[in-house]
């Protein structure tokens, strides 16, 4: 049954076997260890994300804009009135600022987005945002303040928020009390 010692290895090899039925051809495949994991994904920040810009831009299409001189003022329940009273008579030193004048609603919400995040990660607990009164804005509807407005209301890491004083902007810009981390 088996080869004479003098011959081809593969021989003795094919021998040992027997008969072989070849396989049909598959594409290759990559053992499960081996494949590549998939990038994490923060599929709930980004499903809070959809849901806050879908509420964002209802609450802009339902609420009645702000005029120019109107006051921005809001404070969480959770936080005392006297907080807010602090706040609005500037008590609370701003540690950054963003000033927004000159740019689109859209570049303004991402530049907001990004210095709230920026803000937020640096531990800050007071910022200064400058929306201007939209004095020259189309229509009369300061579109920036009013922006600046309904995104702050959404935010969860801002506690508070009111129209400067007169000395740091009035009603053309607006301090922020964010949470700690």
């Amino acid at each position: 049954m088996f080869p004479e010692d003098d011959e081809d290895p593969a021989a003795l090899f094919r021998a040992a076997i027997g008969a072989v039925t070849p396989m049909r051809e598959q594409s290759p495949s990559i053992p499960a260890q081996q494949r590549p994991r998939p990038k994490p994904r923060a599929r709930m920040a980004e499903q809070d994300e959809a849901q806050a810009r879908g509420e964002f831009a209802r609450l802009l299409q339902s609420a009645l804009p702000l005029e120019g001189g109107d006051v921005l003022s809001y404070r969480r329940d959770s936080l005392p009135n006297r907080t807010l009273q602090r706040l609005r008579k500037g008590h609370y030193s701003v540690q950054d600022e963003l000033d927004l004048h000159g740019a689109t609603a859209a570049q303004a919400e991402r530049l907001l987005r990004q210095f709230l995040l920026e803000a937020h990660d640096h531990d800050l607990g007071c910022v200064r945002i400058i929306h201007g009164k939209g004095l020259q804005a189309d229509g009369g509807v300061p579109v920036l303040k009013n922006l600046v407005d309904r995104l702050l209301r959404l935010r969860a890491d801002v506690l508070a928020f009111h129209s400067a004083p007169p000395n740091q902007g009035g009603t053309g810009a607006v301090l922020v009390l964010l949470a700690r981390r």
